[in-house]
C-alpha cells in the first residue's frame, strides 16, 4: 500500500508537470512573437527617407484639421494626441506607412453649415461612421465588398481622389486661401514669403530630387544588378536628399519669420481633455448631415482602395480589408468621445508617404510621436504657428501626393478597364461624390459582362 501510495503521486507529478511547463512557453513564445513583428514593423529600412515619406500626408492633414480649428473650435491639442496615438499604433501593426487623415466629407459639412453643425454634431457623425465601419469589419462584410467590386471601379475611385487632391493643390499654390470660411480670397502674389515663387521653387526641387518616382523603385528592383551603370556621386547626392522634410521645415521657419510674435503668444502644456457631451439632436444632425455622405467614402477610399494601393505598393505585406477597417472604427469609436477629429486611412496619405520614401511602420510612428510631443507641449496654441505656415508650400506637397495616388491607376490592361474606371473617375469628379461615381462604375461593369454574352 505504501508503494502504491507513493507511485501514484510519482505518476501525477510525471503527467502534468509537462502541461505546465508547456503553457509557459507557449505564452512567451507567443508574446516574443507578437514583439518581433512590432520591432519589424517600425524598423526604419533607410532614415532619411522614412522620415521624408512621414511629411508626404501633412499636405492633406494640415489645411483641414486648421479650418476645423480655426472655423469650428476644434481642439487642436487633443487631436494631435489622439491622432499621434493611432499613426503609431497602425505603424506597429501593419508595417507600412498608413496614414491617419481627417474624415473629408465630415469637415466639408462643418465648414459649409456654419453654427448648425458645432463640435457635438461633428464627433457624433464620426462616432457613428466608426461604429458602422467596426461592425462591417467584424461581420465579415468588408472582406466581401473588398473581394467583389471589380478593380477597375477601385482605381475610378482612386484616380478621381488623386485628381480631386491635384485640383485643390493647385487651388492652394495660386489662390490665397482662408481655410475658416473654405474659400479663396484671391490671386497670390508672385513673390513674398508665401509667394507663387516660393511654391514653384518648392515643387522644382521635389520633382529634381524625386524625379517621377520610377527611379527608386527602379533602383530597388535591381539592387543586385552589376551590369546597371553607377550614377554619379553628384546624382546619388542629391537623390538621397530628404526633399518633402527640407521644404517643411522651410515652411516652418517661414512661419515664425513672418509673424516672429508668435512665440509671445504660445501657451505650453496639453488641452484639458473630456468627455463630450451630445445631445439627441447632435447624434440626429451628425448621422443625417456627417455620416452619409462620409461613409461611401471611408469604404471606398479608406478601407478598399486602401488596401487594394497596399498590394500594390507592397507585395509582402497582406492584411485584411476586415482589419483596416476595424481600427477605422475603434479610432473614432475612442478618440471622438474626448473631441479629436474624426479620422480614417486614406489611399492618397499612404500614395504620398510611399512618393516621398516611407517604406516601413516606423515612418509613420515618427509622426506620431511628433503629433504626441506637440500636442503634449503646445497643445491649442500651435495653431497660431500653423496660421502663418505658407500654404503654397502645403498645396505642393498635397499636388505630389495627389499625382502618385493617381498613378496608381496604370495598371489597367484592356480598353473594356480603361473605359470603366474612367466613367467612375468622371462621374465621381464632376458629381462630387465617390458613391455616385462607385454605382455609375458597377453598373457600366455589369453591362460590359452582359454584352459578351
Amino acid at each position: 500500500m505504501e508503494s502504491q501510495n507513493h507511485h501514484i503521486p510519482h505518476h501525477q507529478t510525471s503527467q502534468h508537470s509537462p502541461e505546465t511547463t508547456n503553457n509557459s512557453p507557449t505564452s512567451s513564445n507567443s508574446l516574443a512573437k507578437i514583439i518581433h513583428k512590432v520591432k519589424k514593423n517600425l524598423v526604419f529600412q533607410s532614415k532619411w527617407a522614412e522620415i521624408n515619406g512621414a511629411m508626404g500626408d501633412l499636405g492633406t492633414y494640415i489645411p483641414i484639421v486648421l479650418a476645423l480649428t480655426l472655423a469650428k473650435d476644434l481642439d487642436l491639442g487633443t487631436t494631435l494626441i489622439f491622432t499621434g496615438i493611432y499613426n503609431i499604433v497602425t505603424g506597429a501593426i501593419y508595417g507600412v506607412p498608413m496614414p491617419v487623415q481627417p474624415m473629408k466629407s465630415i469637415a466639408a459639412v462643418a465648414i459649409s453649415n456654419g453654427s448648425d453643425f458645432g463640435i457635438p454634431e461633428i464627433m457624433a457623425a464620426g462616432i457613428c461612421t466608426g461604429g458602422i465601419l467596426f461592425v462591417l469589419g467584424v461581420t465579415g462584410l468588408m472582406h466581401l465588398a473588398y473581394k467583389l467590386i471589380p478593380l477597375p471601379v477601385v482605381r475610378g475611385i482612386q484616380l478621381s481622389q488623386g485628381l480631386s487632391f491635384a485640383m485643390s493643390a493647385v487651388k492652394y499654390i495660386r489662390k490665397v486661401q482662408d481655410f475658416a470660411k473654405s474659400k479663396a480670397k484671391g490671386n497670390r502674389h508672385w513673390l513674398g514669403l508665401d509667394g507663387l515663387v516660393l511654391a514653384i521653387v518648392c515643387a522644382c526641387f521635389i520633382m529634381i530630387v524625386n524625379g517621377a518616382g520610377e527611379e527608386s523603385a527602379e533602383r530597388e528592383a535591381n539592387d543586385h544588378e552589376e551590369e546597371r551603370p553607377k550614377r554619379s556621386r553628384l546624382r546619388r547626392i542629391v537623390a538621397s536628399l530628404p526633399s518633402a522634410f527640407i521644404v517643411f521645415l522651410l515652411g516652418v521657419i517661414l512661419a515664425f519669420v513672418r509673424r516672429p510674435n508668435v512665440v509671445k503668444d504660445i501657451n505650453f502644456g496639453p488641452s484639458s481633455i473630456e468627455v463630450l457631451k451630445i445631445t439627441k439632436h447632435a447624434w440626429k444632425e451628425g448621422f443625417i448631415k456627417g455620416t452619409i455622405p462620409q461613409l461611401p467614402l471611408s469604404v471606398l477610399n479608406s478601407v478598399i482602395a486602401v488596401c487594394k494601393l497596399s498590394a500594390d505598393l507592397f507585395p509582402g505585406k497582406h492584411f485584411s480589408a476586415t482589419s483596416v477597417s476595424v481600427t477605422v472604427g475603434l479610432m473614432n469609436l475612442v478618440g471622438c468621445w474626448f473631441g479629436a477629429m474624426p479620422c480614417c486611412h486614406g489611399a492618397g496619405g499612404l500614395a504620398g508617404q510611399y512618393k516621398f520614401g516611407g517604406r516601413s511602420g516606423g515612418c509613420v510612428a515618427l509622426l506620431g510621436a511628433a503629433k504626441m510631443v506637440l500636442g503634449l507641449v503646445l497643445g491649442s496654441s500651435l495653431v497660431m504657428v500653423l496660421d502663418q505656415f505658407p500654404v503654397g508650400v502645403l498645396g505642393v506637397l498635397l499636388l505630389f501626393a495627389g499625382i502618385e495616388l493617381a498613378m496608381a491607376s496604370r495598371d489597367m490592361n484592356s480598353k473594356e478597364e480603361f473605359f470603366v474606371m474612367l466613367v467612375c473617375t468622371s462621374v465621381s469628379l464632376v458629381g462630387s461624390s465617390a458613391a455616385l461615381g462607385f454605382v455609375c462604375g458597377i453598373v457600366v461593369h455589369v453591362l460590359l459582362k452582359i454584352r459578351k454574352f
